[in-house]
């Protein structure tokens, strides 16, 4: 293929630094699908590029205690499947508190919300578990949003104290937090009422 077209192809990976998982669909409009396919080939051969399933390739980060690539991330792998195929997503229950953090249990199972079929993938980080659901009260949400939305649900209304809102201040920026009240204005009330503590507990934390 014209070495121009994999120049352009590798530009963007790097654009997208350590971590990023892509599908051949993510460089469409760089070259054609075969040599978009010949160019990720070459570079997981090359060690540039890991494969953690048929059309679904990591650019992996490096982890200096292990002295090995760090393990995927199960988030960007669910999302970079889910763009692949135009589903729009949402993680489920544990899968939602093990990605803000809120559990320390890595599920070997990934669970999301999906309005794409039912579908199951096996990949080098366990199963990843798309259930088909119409959900009115997040479907108008952001991805963040409905993240958040989901782990305080899974939670729970009396489990929702202090010490989780400050976990949650340290993984959410200020503007996902911001936009979440926006956003979940009609998500159930208590979700809601958790949600505008979160965003006064974070203002406070930055005065």
């Amino acid at each position: 293929m014209p070495q121009i077209e994999a120049d352009k192809i590798l530009a963007r990976i790097y654009g997208k630094g350590r971590g990023a998982v892509l599908t051949p669909k993510d460089f469409h409009d760089l070259a054609s699908s075969s040599n978009i396919r010949t160019t990720l080939s070459r570079l997981v051969s090359d060690g540039k590029l890991r494969r953690l399933m048929r059309g679904v390739y990591e650019y992996p980060e490096f982890s200096p205690f292990m002295n090995a690539p760090a393990s995927p991330n199960p988030n960007l792998f669910a999302r970079a499947v889910a763009r692949n195929h135009g589903w729009t997503i949402q993680p489920e229950g544990n899968t939602a508190l093990n990605l803000l953090g809120l559990s320390t249990q890595v599920p070997a199972q990934w669970n999301f919300f999906s309005d794409g079929p039912t579908k199951r993938f096996q990949w080098t980080g366990g199963i990843l578990s798309f259930k088909h659901r119409t959900n009115k009260e997040t479907t108008a949400l952001s991805y963040e949003t409905a993240l958040l939305v989901q782990a305080l649900k899974t939670l729970g209304q009396d489990r929702i104290d202090d010490k989780v809102l400050c976990a949650l201040c340290e993984k959410i920026d200020a503007k996902a937090v911001a936009r979440a009240v926006r956003e979940a204005q009609y998500v159930t009330s208590w979700v809601y009422a958790a949600l505008k503590r979160l965003a006064a507990e974070k203002e406070r934390s930055h005065a």
